[in-house]
């Protein structure tokens, strides 16, 4: 069983679908799971006790988690100086802490079978360094530094972790960006195109597959910055 957060919409649902119509078996988290149709739970990432409720149902239930997909993400395009402290708090919380609290609860669901992946999210604003998203870049920085050092720790259980950074993907996480700021970004990648939720799932579907666990604590581009 695979476990995705930030499964009710967004890249969260499309890697939920790919894995499904592949005949994987997933278990979906997500503030509000109203309307999934697949087996789920109502968890929010950034609250550690949320988490750990998800984790202590998994094992008194037995079941098997083989993979965690920590899609869970929130944005919000604004200038650092004009940001109100409990939205940076918010985005740091879940972006950051809600992997955290994730990769810490659920990892030892792996270790006891000694196989497992885990796969982060980051964001391509991290590499190119984009105005007006520092905040959520520096969530998303600490991910990336955070699974670098986690998949050495995970190394040992033979548990790969890595870590995917798309570039803008058509999801709610755009809402509020126009157009021109897309085209903008898109222009600054190795492969000047805007990618879909379907793109990010075929990077998802190689990195839970057992044979690319040779590869762990990478961060993987989406379009390449």
């Amino acid at each position: 069983m695979i476990l995705v957060t930030g499964a009710s919409k967004g890249l969260g649902r499309a890697i939920c679908d790919r894995l499904l119509s592949k005949g994987i078996p997933v278990f979906g988290l997500a503030r509000n799971i109203e309307g999934v149709p697949f087996p789920s739970m109502p968890c929010d990432v950034s609250s550690y006790d949320d988490v750990k409720a998800v984790a202590q149902r998994l094992k008194k239930e037995g079941v098997k988690v083989q993979g965690l997909v920590n899609a869970a993400g929130i944005a919000s395009m604004n200038l650092a100086v004009t940001t109100p402290p409990d939205v940076a708090q918010n985005i740091i919380h879940t972006n950051l802490l809600g992997t955290i609290y994730c990769c810490q609860l659920i990892a030892p669901l792996m270790l006891r079978h000694k196989a497992g992946s885990i796969i982060n999210f980051s964001t391509l604003a991290v590499a190119l360094g984009l105005k007006g998203e520092s905040i959520y870049t520096a969530s998303k920085a600490g991910v990336e530094g955070f699974t670098r050092s986690f998949a050495r720790e995970m190394a040992d259980f033979n548990v790969n972790v890595n870590c995917i950074a798309p570039g803008p993907i058509d999801t709610n996480l755009l809402k509020g960006i126009t157009s021109s700021q897309i085209d903008k970004i898109v222009t600054q990648q190795i492969i000047p195109k805007q990618f879909t939720p379907d793109a990010v799932s075929d990077l998802v579907e190689i990195l839970l597959d057992e044979r690319s666990h040779s590869l762990s604590g990478q961060v993987l581009h989406v379009g390449g910055a």
